[in-house]
């Protein structure tokens, strides 16, 4: 297998990483990515012998390792991967299906899966937005993500009009 990026996220699991990486192939649908290698521990190593150390994945053109490292370390906000979504219907959807299971919608967009793992679920036209020379602009948009969960794109543009 060939790294296809200089930069990769190594993302650390506690357990079940090629559950996590099934379930994020399911939830972004057919064509979105694709299991690149999987590597097994071998003999005498930190995990049980034949179990999945790793799954490289391709998950919507981001190359990203998903590693079965057990407790050592946990999954925090510290890291997130951020979805630029389209329109409210796929930032519905993400919403939704992310946490499936015993994941957790956040605040401001963000939901957390359950493994742990941090996404901010957030329209592509907030950084638009937030690049607006129009600092008034900027501030009412940042004021109205800060007063939401899942992120309303119609409330959004609103604000970034003023209405």
């Amino acid at each position: 297998m060939e790294m296809l990026n200089k930069l990769t996220p190594f993302i650390w699991y506690q357990k079940g990483a090629e559950d996590a990486v099934a379930h994020y192939l399911r939830v972004f649908g057919p064509g979105s990515g694709r299991v690149l290698h999987t590597q097994h521990w071998g003999e005498n190593a930190p995990g049980p012998a034949g179990t999945v150390m790793l799954q490289h994945v391709e998950l919507l053109g981001l190359q990203l390792t998903a590693f079965n490292g057990g407790p050592h370390f946990k999954l925090n906000e510290a890291f997130s991967l951020t979805v630029a979504c389209e329109d409210q219907a796929e930032i519905d959807h993400l919403w939704e299906q992310l946490p499936a299971g015993s994941g957790t919608a956040l605040a401001c967009g963000w939901v957390r899966d359950a493994w742990g793992l941090s996404w901010q679920i957030i329209p592509q036209a907030w950084f638009r937005m937030v690049n607006d020379p129009d600092a008034a602009r900027v501030q009412r948009v940042f004021q109205a993500v800060w007063g939401m969960h899942k992120i309303d794109l119609a409330a959004l543009q609103r604000a970034y009009d003023g209405a």
